[in-house]
Formats: C-alpha cells, structure tokens, sequence
C-alpha cells in the first residue's frame, strides 16, 4: 500500500495513504478530540469538535480530511482551541444540563470535553432548554432527545453495523431530531433491544431501562427467597467499572459481591450454558441423524432471536427450541432447586445479571415461563450491578475471591466461553464429538471459530462425518449468512449472536469512551479472559459438570426427554417490523 509523509503538531509520520488525518494523529500519538466520530462505525465531520489547521482553506474535520503527501497539520492552536469551545458552547445551549442526575455523569464525553476546554458558561443559552422527552415504554431501552447532540453515533450503529434501522433523523437544520418513523416509540419499531445504540451514544440521551429499584425490594422483602445468576461476559467486563484495565476476569470477586448485597443464592448461569450445550447438542444430533430441518440456529441471544422473528421469519423452523442459558437456569431455580429445598416457587425472585439489554425484553416473553410463573422476574445488566455494589458501599476492587453456590453453580470451561462470539458452536462440538463417536477429543480448541471476524466458516470432521459449520456475530452479519443459505449455500449448524463480538461487547456492558477505543478492542480482550478461563478449567467439556449428570440423573432423565422440553425448550413467532 502507498504511503504518504506528513507533520503533526511538528511530529514526522508516514502513514497509508488511505488514512484520515485522524487516525494519522493517533499513530503519531497526538490527541485530536471527537464526539461524532467512532472507530469502524461512523465517520461523518459532523460535530466539528476534531477541526484542525493545515488542510487546506479554514479550519477542517480530521475525521474525514484524507492525509496528503507533506501536509503540516497543526491540532492545537489558539484559533482552532477556539473553534472547538464555541462549539460545545452551541451544543450546551440545546442540551439539558442535569448532569449530576444523568445516568452518563462523569461518564459522559461531552462532559468530559467541556471540563478539558473550560467551558464554563452558556454564552448562547436562550433561556429555553429542551424538555425532557423520555420515551422508556421499550422494555430494554430508554430514550430522553434531550440529551441528545445529533452526533448520529446511534443511528449509524442501528443501521450501519446492525443494518435494523429502528431509529433515524428526522426534519432538519434546529429542528433535526433522532428519533423512530412517525414519531413512535422504540418498543413500536423493528428495534431488537440490543443496546448497541446505547454503547454507541456520548451522552446519557439512550440507557438502559432500570431494573435496580424492583431488585432492591426483592432484596428487602423478608417473604422472598431472591436468587441471582450472572453470565459468562460479565466476569470479563465488570472490573472495568470500578477501573480495572479492560479484559480483567473478576468471577471470584463478582460471585462475592452479590453475596454481600444480600442475594440468598448466588449461582452461576454457567451452569444452564453446559445445560443448555445438553439439550441443544443433543437436538442438533437428532436433527442430523433424522433429516430435521437443517441447519440448526442457535437460540442463546434474545437480540438475534426477535431479529429473525421480524426479519427473517422464515427461518424460525431453523432455531433451536431451547431456551437461552439464563431462562434454562431461571426454570431451574424455581422447579429442580425449589423441589430440593421445598420451597414454594412462587416464593422464588430470580434475578439475571446479564451483558445484554435485549435479555430485559426476553424476560418478559409469554412464552417463557411455567406454571404461570416467569423463568426470570428481573434482568439487571453489567453497568446496574455496579451501580448496586457501589450504593450498598461494597469495596469491590478488595473483595476476597469465592465460589457460587452448590447445586447450580458448577461450570465447565465450554461454559465460560458462551459470551465470546464462536463460543457456543466451540462448546456445542466438543460435546456433539464425543457424543457421536464415543471417543475422547483430546484437542478440545476448536480454533477455526474463533475470533472477531464477522462471519466465519468450517467444516469438522466428526467419526468421519463432515459437519459444515459458520459463525455470525452481530444482526447485520446474519443478515448476510442468512442470505448466502437462501442462495443455496449449505451449512448443518450456524451460530448467531446478536452484538458485534457476541455477549462481551452486548449493550449492557460498560461503556468505554470513543479515545480509547481508538487503541483497545474490548471484543478481543474481553473474550481472551474468557478463553483463559476455560484454559484453567480442570473440566472443559460441558457433558462432564457433575452438578449437571446429577441433574438428569435425579430430576430430567435424558436430555430432549419430556421434562426438558417441559421446563427447557419454547417457540418462537413472527412478529411486524411496525405496531
């Protein structure tokens, strides 16, 4: 590839030809600020926050001024320091400014800007600020236009990289305004719940819909049994909020952390992901074997799910009938581990700490429960949980390491791995090989699954049966395997996750600032501690987990049996892009 020659701020680089003047500062480590711009997600000049001197007339947008053999760019002078305060000014006079009451303070990078430019007034406030216009009838997300900056950030994650397109702009000029079709709500539009516009946005205008208040009462109430399970990628992620470097698995630390907010059982939905790994290992043998409809999709990610339901409807005879990991072990918990203890399932609160806001919508689904009673009455995500620990007080960065309870709280290292993309295809062969052969798989990494590329393809050879094998992370990379099957490719087994590098990048997990993820991938590092996890394991096959042969064994019989399907398995349904 070409290079090009250039200064910045008097510091000599030869970078791509094809690179921004932007990125050439980051590799010359000179700070241009942003707030419109996102790495592999939008680059549109928007904002003029990144503006600099010296490419051509006036001052320009770095984030899509094309470098140019020697340039000499200047990124921090009087006149462009300037520039830049005016702007957060302008952007301070339409914005609401409760920021001690936002959900994004101190994690806000407007906020963050405007305390590095010393902004301190609001020279162009005309005295009439935004209402706020919260629309939180979503169960997963909620959206307040009046903190928004119209950076489109949000909107190029919905329709750019998921390709949904729930959300856009609207009108123009003053009057622009993100927002749905004919003004309706998400909770009306294709929205999936994903979150990725949540992690996406710099400021608190999208967030999570707060489940922390019914979990506080749960935990107060003295006539209830409250029992929690946290998912793989929350180990991977959770250390990050209390300022550990990204990618630090902390499974001890958060298994104590949610003993001392009071939860009466602290299991670990690592043990409903080996389950799961059982019943859907097992429905992908018998469809193989007995000419079902293949291939078979997995069913884990409720993002995915609703996708396919309003999209892709025709595929709905493909997904496996499982339940996901968190509503497996939420059936659980109020049958196999009530009958053991005798206590009344309707006594039973299960609270889920999930990497996912799509999981709150999931909950809430009719066709997850039993009895009448829902699988999992409330969903917190990665960002509540730490906003519990840090109410109740609880030093979490000096928490001794502990274990989660017996009975469903053992896991394999197949496990573990469910929250990085390519995890459950991995966990699902080493158990489906062994099942068919009846031999032992000593190498247990199934490496060609691995990884963060969008989609990815295989063929295993099992007992001498060549099984074809591929991988999407992200709805908009299923969309283009889903479109390569329906041109005819052949695949037996397909893995979807909803978000970009699966659950360890869902749109629960912390938020990391758009500078840093100029340097970092958290897709990599969070699903490395995942994978190191699974190294450590003394068992990494989920058909060994004693917790789970003892549960067949005394409670479901064989998996796919009645019971299971009972307790373990559901449908899904066609739903419209538009109420």
């Amino acid at each position: 590839m070409n290079k090009v020659n250039l200064t910045i701020d008097g510091v000599k680089v030869c970078v791509p030809a094809d690179y921004t003047v932007l990125e050439a500062a980051r590799e010359a480590n000179v700070n241009i600020p942003t707030l419109c711009y996102l790495k592999d997600v939008q680059q549109i000049g928007a904002c003029r926050i990144c503006l600099v001197e010296g490419g051509g007339r006036g001052l320009q947008a770095a984030c899509v001024l094309p470098v140019a053999e020697g340039m000499d760019i200047k990124t921090n002078t009087p006149k462009i320091r300037a520039a830049r305060k005016i702007n957060l000014e302008l952007l301070l006079s339409n914005h609401n400014r409760e920021c001690t009451s936002c959900i994004r303070n101190r994690n806000c990078e407007l906020q963050q800007l405007c305390n590095e430019y010393g902004v301190d007034g609001y020279p162009f406030d005309s005295g009439k600020l935004p209402e706020s216009n919260v629309d939180d009838i979503s169960p997963s997300i909620v959206r307040d236009n009046s903190k928004c900056i119209l950076c489109r950030r949000c909107v190029a994650a919905c329709n750019n990289v998921q390709q949904i397109g729930a959300i856009g702009v609207s009108k123009r000029g003053m009057k622009s305004v993100v927002g749905v079709v004919y003004g309706k709500s998400l909770a009306d539009s294709p929205c999936v719940n994903c979150g990725q516009c949540i992690v996406a946005c710099p400021t608190g205008a999208l967030h999570e819909k707060d489940s922390t208040k019914e979990v506080w009462a749960a935990l107060a109430n003295p006539d209830l049994h409250v029992v929690v399970q946290p998912a793989p990628a929350v180990r991977a992620a959770l250390g990050e909020e209390f300022g550990m470097p990204v990618g630090t698995s902390v499974t001890g630390k958060l298994a104590a952390s949610l003993r001392r907010l009071g939860f009466d059982k602290v299991f670990d939905t690592d043990f409903a992901a080996d389950v799961t790994i059982m019943e859907e290992g097992t429905e992908f043998i018998d469809r193989l074997t007995n000419n079902g409809v293949l291939p078979l999709i997995t069913s884990c990610s409720p993002g995915w799910i609703k996708y396919c339901e309003t999209f892709y409807p025709e595929f709905l005879p493909n997904l496996s009938t499982c339940k996901s990991p968190h509503e497996m072990g939420g059936a659980l918990i109020k049958s196999y581990y009530a009958e053991k203890n005798g206590i009344d399932p309707k006594k039973i609160f299960t609270v889920s700490v999930m990497p996912c806001t799509a999981k709150k919508f999931e909950a809430k689904r009719e066709e997850l429960s039993n009895n009448g009673l829902q699988d999992v009455d409330a969903v917190i995500t990665t960002r509540e949980l730490a906003r519990m620990i840090r109410t109740a007080g609880i030093d979490f960065n000096h928490l001794p390491d502990e274990d989660f309870d017996d009975l469903m709280g053992e896991s394999t290292g197949a496990a573990v791995i469910f929250g990085a993309t390519g995890g459950v295809m991995e966990a699902a062969l080493r158990t489906v090989y062994e099942v068919v052969t009846g031999k032992e798989l000593e190498k247990v990494d199934f490496k060609a699954v691995r990884g963060t590329k969008g989609i990815k393809e295989a063929t295993i050879d099992v007992g001498g049966k060549k099984i074809r094998v591929a991988v999407a992370n992200g709805t908009g990379n299923a969309s283009k395997l889903l479109e390569k099957v329906k041109a005819g490719a052949k695949y037996d087994f397909i893995e979807v996750m909803g978000c970009p590098g699966g659950c360890v990048t869902g749109g629960g997990q912390p938020i990391i600032n758009s500078k840093d993820l100029c340097y970092i991938d958290p897709k990599k590092l969070r699903a490395k501690a995942l994978y190191s996890e699974d190294q450590r394991k003394n068992l990494r096959k989920s058909h060994q987990n004693p917790e789970l042969i003892k549960l067949y064994k005394d409670y479901l019989g064989k998996p796919n049996g009645h019971k299971a399907h009972e307790l373990l398995h559901t449908h899904y349904v066609p739903r419209p892009k538009y109420k």
